[in-house]
């Protein structure tokens, strides 16, 4: 039998990427129109083949991660005429796909726990596709906070805390069912387990977890369990305004963490428009802007700021056209001047997007890449890997 990509690297994935002064992550575009609605020219997909073609570029210009988040969305998704995000693949399937296409690169996929699983499926599915990547596969293990999302599982909307004190004892669950070597019995307030096992284990009796939440309710959870955090600016997507605000947010953060005496890396989603010059960047961001589907627009600014979701609420409707947490516009060295900012405020890592993925990958790969290895923000060559 050919083994595709069982191997097992001289370091866990996570260790890989920590081992890089600013870890680096990309965010697949598993959602039509990916993080913009805007109809300016792009041959961005949503499809597999097409995620499967950024993952394997991410890999060879030696990415830590790639990540695909998980939406639920009504006939037309935002809306508008590209009806956006309407077509959506599921990350946790993506990412089994993707283990039989690499070798090194961490997989993340997006999981909202608390509509309708149990901890026993999703550390079996979980185990397998770590069995399937070598060891590589990692879980944001998301609460959901939609309105609409519950109501389609036919579930109420739970209480901003209350979804927390779950997540802790569906997580809990998940991770002894990983580690522990015997039958597991849990009479839980929420699920329950008799005599349950796995096996497989994952590598280490432990996969990558991973967060994003910044509530006190949300943030205790996070660190409690997670390896890495993402965090959001608390100041919207303008670099000045970015960088200010986050150093009290990530020492926070990391703070939490340490009192819990773990140790875990945040990450930052900048949304990356580089050209050779300034002038050639702004004029693709004004073209987004410019082309945009003003319903649908409106319609994905209003659902991420509206609620009880608090990440996201000082960002523009412009800065949500664009899409992504930070923007980063400009030249090479700009952009890698905007890494060293972002690292120095705190954030261990980025996990960029682009507005037309491939080619916006493959110009970062050959003029963004080497910039930020000169800068002493990657090494020089991804760690070697035990055949």
């Amino acid at each position: 039998m050919v083994k595709i990509s069982g191997h097992k690297p001289a370091l866990s994935p996570l260790e890989q990427a920590k081992a890089n002064p600013l870890m680096l992550g990309l965010f697949l575009p598993i959602q039509s129109g990916a993080w913009s609605p805007s109809t300016a020219p792009r041959d961005t997909s949503w499809t597999f083949d097409y995620n499967a073609r950024c993952t394997v570029m991410a890999e060879e210009l030696g990415f830590d991660l790639v990540f695909g988040l998980a939406q639920w969305m009504g006939k037309g998704g935002y809306g508008g005429e590209m009806k956006f995000r309407e077509m959506a693949t599921d990350p946790l399937l993506v990412t089994a796909g993707l283990a039989a296409i690499t070798r090194r690169i961490l997989l993340v996929s997006t999981v909202h726990i608390l509509y309708g699983w149990h901890p026993l499926h999703l550390a079996k599915f979980g185990a397998t596709i770590s069995e399937m990547s070598g060891g590589r596969w990692g879980l944001n293990m998301v609460t959901g906070y939609k309105k609409s999302e519950f109501e389609m599982f036919g579930l109420e909307q739970i209480e901003h805390d209350h979804r927390y004190v779950m997540a802790d004892e569906f997580v809990t669950m998940m991770k002894r069912l990983w580690s522990e070597d015997e039958n597991i019995t849990v009479d839980g307030r929420f699920w329950k387990m008799k005599e349950a096992f796995i096996a497989p284990k994952p590598a280490g009796g432990k996969c990558v977890l991973v967060n994003a939440s910044s509530s006190g309710a949300g943030l205790d959870y996070a660190v409690k369990h997670s390896d890495l955090i993402f965090v959001t600016s608390p100041a919207g997507a303008n670099l000045d305004r970015a960088c200010a605000a986050l150093p009290p947010h990530t020492a926070r953060i990391k703070q939490a963490a340490a009192a819990q005496g773990r140790d875990v890396r945040t990450l930052i989603n900048p949304h990356v428009i580089c050209r050779e010059t300034e002038a050639e960047a702004w004029a693709q961001y004004d073209a987004i802007l410019r082309h945009q589907d003003p319903v649908a627009a409106e319609n994905f600014y209003r659902t991420f700021t509206g609620g009880d979701q608090s990440s996201w609420k000082a960002a523009t409707r412009e800065e949500w056209t664009i899409g992504g947490n930070v923007h980063i516009v400009g030249t090479p060295t700009q952009v890698v001047e905007g890494f060293q900012r972002l690292k120095a405020a705190g954030c261990d890592g980025v996990q960029v997007n682009f507005y037309d993925f491939l080619p916006d990958l493959k110009f970062f790969g050959e003029r963004v890449l080497p910039l930020m290895r000169e800068a002493g923000l990657r090494l020089d060559q991804p760690l070697a890997t035990a055949a």
